[in-house]
């Protein structure tokens, strides 16, 4: 088929590797509302307001000699929404579970070649959590999730007033202790750093993660049915460990994420207790680590904050459970890693990599090389921040909010979103080898026994990671040997 050149505009290098034959990827989003969903508003917002926040929402993809570009067709609202029927008359609970198969259903349906490449489902069905769902699937060559999470914030108004909604702020999470720029090296860092990029670059081009009760190691489970599910946690307690330990909120939710983790492989396979898996963590790739920006200055030619896809996947190492005796240390020690990981340059070599690959095997190749390097680790690890101010769609408060990544090809992803002072967790497992109840009863373990662990520790103390190294420097804090008296992990 030929299309006409002018006009197009180009498709990123990660965008044409993320719709391939080889790796298609989404991104699943899901408003939980207060009300029952007037249709007509939902409707009229879709066409008035979310056609207009990006011309990708009005763009195919087409192939013009060998190159992917964006081309814009004319869009009718009506092929892109969709309402589905359940039977009348139920419970929330009996709903949960229709929902729940719907979400699984459409999360292994193909978009049409012929249209752009998102959807709505308009759930008008009261579940446990919501008196209506709406679904948002978009392809993930359209964008990352920062730039959905910024097209959100654009959009959507405040639930108690029509001011718009405050743009959350991505600094606040740093401890005090390190504000210092990571390029602030020492010559025994710098070697360091070298080291720890031809490790991690090693790792995503060669090595595989053990096959264990999360990763069964199998080609094309991306195709496999899938179940979402979720649990909430109170971002308040988590800023509360995260004060205590001198850490980070990411560093609370990734140890906290670890730890859990690893419970739920014991409780399956105590042989899976020293097995090797990595957590591929997504980072935002773009030059301004600030806060969101308004899609009208994304989508500005210079924007430091460009629309689409700025993200690659950073490999941390997960520790295993008969390395520590007490929960706190997976904090210490994803505190540890992460800020190593940040300092190596693996993340931009594998960048590079990717742009090599594709000049020498084509899009295809490079998709390929991407998809070896997912496929090679044990769970993905995203996380967005979310706004504190309840939020309303076309005057229909959002009660909650979380989102999933499809199209992986690994059996656990794990999502983490922030909203109105909640911490939304959703966990995407495969059917018939991951138990997502159980494994959500792992991380509600996970989360009390580390906040528990924290009780006896003052708030004005500053923790170091390196007291928990080394058993002998516990004597150092009387407040931190009791905590560790009284969380020791079973293993």
């Amino acid at each position: 088929m030929e299309y006409e050149v002018h006009g197009n505009e180009p498709v990123s290098p990660i965008g044409q590797c993320l719709n391939s034959s080889v790796l298609s990827m989404s991104i699943l989003g899901v408003l939980e509302f207060e009300i029952p969903i007037n249709e007509s508003k939902i409707l009229s917002f879709l066409q008035d307001v979310f056609l207009n926040i990006s011309p990708r929402f009005s763009s195919i993809m087409v192939d013009v000699n060998g190159e992917k570009q964006w081309k814009r067709v004319e869009v009718k609202l009506r092929d892109h929404v969709h309402v589905p029927i359940f039977p009348s008359g139920m419970s929330p609970k009996s709903y949960d579970d229709h929902f729940q198969d719907y979400i699984s259903n459409i999360i292994l349906e193909q978009y049409p070649k012929d249209k752009p490449l998102w959807e709505v489902h308009i759930v008008k069905y009261p579940t446990s959590s919501a008196a209506g769902n709406l679904i948002f699937k978009f392809h993930h060559a359209l964008g990352d999730g920062y730039s959905f999470m910024s097209a959100l914030l654009s959009c959507l108004q405040r639930a108690d007033n029509p001011l718009p909604l405050t743009f959350p702020s991505r600094r606040g999470s740093k401890p005090g202790g390190d504000s210092e720029s990571i390029f602030r090296w020492d010559v025994s860092e710098t070697f360091a750093s070298v080291f720890d990029t031809v490790k991690d670059f090693s790792w995503n081009s060669l090595l595989q993660d053990d096959r264990t009760p999360i990763r069964s190691g199998n080609y094309g489970v991306e195709f496999l049915p899938m179940t979402v599910s979720s649990i909430t946690f109170s971002l308040d307690e988590i800023k509360l460990i995260k004060t205590k330990l001198n850490a980070t909120v990411n560093d609370v939710i990734s140890g906290a994420l670890f730890f859990a983790t690893r419970l739920y492989m014991q409780e399956k396979s105590q042989k899976s207790s020293t097995a090797s898996c990595t957590a591929l963590v997504l980072v935002n790739t773009r030059i301004t680590q600030g806060d969101y920006k308004p899609i009208k200055e994304m989508n500005k030619p210079d924007s430091e904050m460009p629309w689409g896809n700025r993200m690659a996947f950073m490999p941390v190492t997960m520790p295993k459970l008969t390395e520590f005796s007490n929960p706190l240390d997976f904090v210490f020690k994803a505190q540890k890693l992460i800020k190593r990981k940040r300092s190596s340059f693996a993340v931009y070599i594998n960048n590079k990599m990717l742009e090599i690959v594709k000049k020498i095997r084509g899009y295809e190749g490079a998709s390929r090389y991407m998809h070896n390097r997912l496929k090679n680790s044990s769970l993905m690890i995203s996380n967005m921040i979310g706004p504190a101010e309840q939020m309303a769609l076309a005057d229909h408060p959002v009660r909650g909010v979380y989102f999933m990544v499809l199209g992986i090809p690994q059996d656990l992803i794990v999502t983490v979103v922030s909203y109105m002072g909640k911490l939304r967790i959703a966990i995407g497992t495969q059917n018939g080898l991951i138990d997502p109840d159980k494994f959500k009863a792992c991380m509600e373990n996970a989360f009390k026994m580390i906040l528990e662990a924290t009780d006896n520790i003052p708030t004005q103390t500053v923790a170091d990671p390196g007291i928990f190294q080394g058993r002998g420097n516990i004597e150092k804090s009387k407040n931190l040997q009791g905590a560790q008296a009284r969380s020791k992990v079973q293993v």
